[in-house]
């Protein structure tokens, strides 16, 4: 074969593979062959069937797109079970509008089949007559369970446990353990993970389903415990121990009580939940609110989030405004200078806000040692004079510049502003990395959440070092020692 041909048909090969790698298959709609079944006039029981085809979240993404009657007929094929499964992967705010299309003896199967961690949540967003309705469908056991949940604050682990675990005794034999654990199956699924007890009933260990179904008749389950497994306590600060949750890594990790009794399970659904919740609540006071602000709130309830920081900021705000006003005589004298003090007072705020997500992110390592904080202080300080230093050698030649040529100003005059102005960024810049580490870092050391260091004190703070650098070494370099004078 020629050469050439041979490098024609190595293109094409090429072109073809390059073209199979890039074409990806277009994944189904699963909403529009939902929507299709619902529409059929199949018979209920084929219905079902091929309904029992789709996970839960596709079906829970359905629901907000259909009408209250197609809704209807919808809960009426599924099974009790598989709504409150479907019902976990929608917000609970709108299953509360849901379970009013159900009857009601249908509600208390499904509240049946839910965690009551998950129960409790619905509960919280119903009214309060609402809330009697749907308490008067609970079982004993299930609403003693709601209650324990309900007990314990909204930022402690306790509110968030699953009661849905399967508890084996230790002095049990395998054929034991294995027989109570399909004993308690049939209430509770949470069962890759078991948690051992002693006669007592104080927490032990934990026995991994898999480990147990393996074992021979004649070993013994204290071989199989894990005694060292991780737990919490149910009146621990959520924000005291998530670190340490996220690090194990487990499906379930056991709530004990301060008995050391376990009373519930956190699951891997419950702790993407809580980092939910706490990157809510950081995001909220980074953004200067004092709390997680909801699309559907009143004008009242979300000025009642946000008012109290306003007024302290505008009370600092007052601060910077009452020390501008000292260097009266230097912008009477310099007005020219007053140009670019928002030049000044913006890069400050900017490396300030820089240095705060900086140290944020770093303080979400609780084994934080004090040597590494320090590290980390002088890391910033070097990083804002850094940029300081080749932020203000640029405003040295181009402010001097547009100060010669555009306004005309002589050189002895333009360069020297341009020089106190570069410098005046350095200052600020680096002392904006400071403090915007070292705010965060005095938060945490106080046990108050750094994120409370939020940007917008972050930057009133650094507005206000920046005022007094700007116009304080205009007043000492350019008045007292140059003796520049423009008006």
């Amino acid at each position: 074969m020629p050469f050439f041909q041979m490098i024609q048909l190595e293109e094409r090969r090429h072109g073809t593979k390059v073209e199979e790698e890039l074409f990806i298959p277009e994944r189904p709609d699963y909403e529009a062959e939902l929507l299709e079944i619902l529409d059929s006039d199949a018979k209920p029981s084929e219905l079902r069937e091929r309904l029992d085809d789709y996970h839960e979240n596709d079906i829970a993404s359905l629901l907000q797109h259909l009408d209250k009657d197609a809704r209807k007929r919808l809960f009426m094929l599924l099974s009790a079970e598989r709504i409150s499964e479907v019902f976990s992967y929608v917000e609970e705010d709108e299953i509360k509008d849901y379970i009013q299309e159900i009857s009601a003896e249908k509600v208390a199967e499904i509240l049946d089949s839910m965690d009551a961690d998950e129960i409790s949540d619905i509960l919280d967003e119903l009214d309060e007559e609402e809330r009697e309705q749907v308490e008067a469908l609970l079982d004993i056991d299930t609403k003693k369970d709601v209650e324990r949940i309900a007990s314990y604050d909204e930022d402690e682990i306790g509110s968030y446990m699953s009661t849905n675990f399967i508890l084996i005794s230790r002095d049990l034999t395998i054929k034991e353990a294995m027989k109570s654990l399909v004993e308690q199956a049939a209430d509770h699924d949470n069962i890759s993970t078991m948690y051992v007890v002693n006669k007592n009933g104080t927490f032990y260990g934990a026995l991994s389903l898999n480990d147990l179904i393996i074992a021979r008749e004649h070993d013994e389950l204290e071989s199989l415990i894990a005694t060292s497994f991780p737990y919490v306590y149910a009146k621990e600060d959520i924000s005291d121990c998530i670190e340490e949750l996220k690090d194990y890594s487990e499906d379930t990790i056991p709530v004990l009580d301060n008995d050391n009794r376990v009373i519930g399970v956190v699951t891997a659904h419950d702790l993407i939940e809580m980092v939910d919740e706490e990157m809510g609540e950081d995001y909220a006071m980074f953004a200067g609110l004092t709390a997680e602000e909801d699309l559907n709130e009143s004008l009242l309830e979300s000025m009642k989030k946000r008012v109290p920081w306003l007024v302290v900021l505008f009370i600092m705000g007052l601060g910077v405004s009452t020390i501008t006003g000292l260097f009266e005589h230097v912008m009477s004298e310099l007005t020219l200078i007053v140009t670019f003090q928002s030049l000044t007072l913006g890069m400050s705020g900017n490396v300030g806000t820089q240095s705060l997500a900086v140290t944020l992110r770093v303080l979400m390592d609780e084994n934080l040692e004090g040597k590494q904080k320090l590290y980390l202080v002088f890391k910033e300080i070097r990083v804002g004079m850094a940029n300081g230093l080749l932020l203000g050698s640029i405003a040295f030649v181009f402010i001097g510049c547009y100060l010669a040529f555009v306004k005309g100003q002589a050189l002895g005059t333009a360069f020297p502003i341009s020089g106190c102005i570069g410098l005046a960024l350095l200052v600020a810049m680096t002392i904006s990395s400071l403090t915007g580490t070292v705010i965060p870092l005095f938060f945490n050391k106080i046990h108050v959440d750094p994120a409370v260091a939020s940007g917008p004190l972050i930057s009133t703070v650094n507005d206000l070092v920046a005022v007094v650098t700007y116009y304080g070494l205009a007043w000492i370099l350019l008045l007292n020692v140059l003796h520049v004078t423009i008006v």
